[in-house]
C-alpha cells in the first residue's frame, strides 16, 4: 500500500484554537498525506532510516514532519516555532500573531518570546501506542513487535507526554507502521486539558541520567482527546480503539 492510497474517515471533530481560529480539517488532512508521503519517500531512499532513529526517537520525528506539513499545507495561517525549545510547535498567524511576529523583525534566537508566544497557537505531540512487555507477549506466545511491525493489535495504552502540565490547545497524533513504514492512523484535538489532565512532573535523578523533566498524560487528558477525534485511518480496529479511550466502544 503506497502512502497515498491510505484512506480516512473524518470524525466530526474541530480545532478551534486560541481567540476562536478554527484550524480547517481539510489543511489537517492534507497535512496527514503530506507527512505520509515524507515517510513513504525516506523508506524508499534510505530503507533502514527507522531502524536508525529507533522507537525512542520516532515519535519525535513524526510528530516534527506533522507540524512542518502542517505549516507548509496552512498557506501561511500556521508558522513553525522558530525555537527549538519554545511553545507551542505551531504559532497562529491572526491579526494577533501577525502583529507579534512582525514585531519581533527577524530576531528569533532568544527563547523568551518564543516560550510561550503571546499569540498562542498548536502543540502538537505523537505516539505510537503502549504495548505490553516483552515478557508478559511472550508468556501468551506473541512476540513484542519491532520496528516496521504493526503495532494495532497490541496496544494497549495512549500516552502523550509534555515538558510541564499547561500543555494545552493540543493536536494529539497516533502512528503505527503501515506496510513497514510510519503512518499518522489518528489525530485528535483538545481545548479543554488543565493540569490535572497531566501527572506529576518525573525530574532526572541528581547525578544520573540525561532525560529531561517529563509528565505524562492521564487517563482523564486522553479521553478528552479521543473524544473529539478529527480523522482516523479507515480501518476499524484503530477506530475501536480510539472508541474505547472515548469511553464509547460499546455505546449505542
Amino acid at each position: 500500500m503506497s502512502s497515498d492510497s491510505i484512506g480516512y474517515v473524518y470524525c466530526g471533530g474541530v480545532v478551534e484554537v486560541q481567540r476562536g481560529v478554527t484550524i480547517p480539517n481539510e489543511l489537517v488532512l492534507a497535512a496527514i498525506h503530506s507527512t505520509n508521503r515524507v515517510f513513504q519517500e525516506l523508506s524508499d531512499v534510505v530503507p533502514y532510516v527507522f531502524r536508525l532513529l529507533q522507537m525512542r526517537n520516532l515519535s519525535a520525528f513524526v510528530g516534527a514532519a506533522f507540524c512542518h506539513e502542517m505549516s507548509t499545507c496552512s498557506d501561511g495561517l500556521l508558522v513553525l516555532n522558530p525555537h527549538q525549545d519554545g511553545y507551542p510547535d505551531l504559532l497562529t498567524m491572526d491579526q494577533l500573531g501577525r502583529q507579534l511576529w512582525t514585531q519581533l523583525d527577524g530576531q528569533y534566537r532568544e527563547k523568551e518570546p518564543f516560550s510561550p508566544f503571546a499569540g498562542g497557537g498548536l502543540e502538537v505531540k505523537a505516539t505510537c501506542g503502549d504495548v505490553p512487555s516483552a515478557r508478559a507477549l511472550t508468556a501468551q506466545g506473541m512476540s513484542k513487535p519491532d520496528i516496521g511491525d504493526t503495532r494495532i493489535e497490541h496496544v494497549n495504552g495512549l500516552n502523550w507526554k509534555s515538558h510541564h502540565r499547561e500543555t494545552n490547545q493540543l493536536m494529539a497524533i497516533q502512528w503505527d507502521f503501515v506496510d513497514r513504514v510510519p503512518a499518522i492512523v489518528a489525530v485528535m484535538y483538545s481545548k479543554e486539558l488543565s493540569e490535572s489532565d497531566w501527572g506529576k512532573i518525573v525530574s532526572p535523578v541528581e547525578g544520573g541520567g540525561r532525560t529531561t523533566s517529563v509528565s505524562i498524560m492521564n487517563r482523564d487528558g486522553v479521553k478528552k482527546l479521543a473524544s473529539n477525534p478529527i480523522y482516523i485511518i479507515d480501518d476499524s480496529r484503530y477506530v475501536r480503539l480510539i472508541s474505547r479511550f472515548a469511553g464509547t466502544e460499546n455505546a449505542s
